[in-house]
């Protein structure tokens, strides 16, 4: 789980162009299939395979992520919040190009990253549901991967989720399981900041966390 990809200075949100090569230099170096979340339900390879998910949708995803993408021919999935005031977001045109070239997924995020815990059931299926909508109209295809913002939610945040089309949904539960086709609407996500150095990314991918 990433968000930005800039020259601004590394922090939890945003990690910059180098640090990010590495890492997929590293993926790519140790035999990782790179694949979007919505493969992964019918991804039944014996081999070790990785998704990429950025949260909310930088415009440095553009101007960064995808110029590392294309380098590398890996596939990511990025989740849009389609009214989001608080970032710089990407533009339709971007979001049409990345999706033309077929290495980036676009998810939803709700239409204004609301916390979904902290308003009446009503408000949060309009953000389920207008967010699909939304993905799907700025992208010409259908939406089919959801993530939930700040990673809060509960059972019918699940439920709406489901009704509204999505086949998978990410969470920020910092671990690593089993994929589990039983229950695809909770997966977890390892973390990645953009302070962390290669041992550290090493023990995130191997335990799920780098702190002892």
């Amino acid at each position: 789980m990433y968000h930005n990809t800039s020259i601004e200075p590394s922090s939890d949100m945003n990690i910059t162009p180098e640090t990010l090569e590495k890492h997929i230099r590293y993926l790519v170096h140790k035999g990782y299939m790179f694949l979007k979340v919505s493969d992964l339900l019918n991804f039944t390879q014996p081999i070790k395979h990785i998704a990429l998910t950025f949260d909310d949708g930088f415009e440095g995803n553009y101007t960064y992520l995808f110029e590392i993408l294309k380098k590398y021919k890996v596939p990511a999935t990025i989740y849009l919040t389609p009214e989001i005031q608080t970032i710089r977001a990407l533009t339709p045109s971007q979001i049409q190009e990345m999706q033309a070239s077929g290495l980036v997924e676009f998810g939803a995020h709700t239409m204004t990253h609301i916390n979904l815990t902290k308003v009446d059931d009503d408000t949060a299926k309009k953000e389920i549901v207008e967010s699909r909508k939304a993905v799907e109209k700025l992208t010409g295809v259908p939406c089919l991967t959801f993530a939930y913002p700040y990673g809060r939610y509960s059972d019918s945040h699940i439920e709406f989720v489901k009704n509204a089309g999505f086949t998978t949904a990410v969470t920020t539960k910092k671990r690593i399981v089993k994929f589990s086709r039983a229950n695809p609407h909770e997966l977890p996500r390892l973390s990645i900041s953009g302070r962390i150095n290669m041992v550290q990314f090493y023990l995130i991918l191997s335990r799920g966390r780098y702190k002892l």
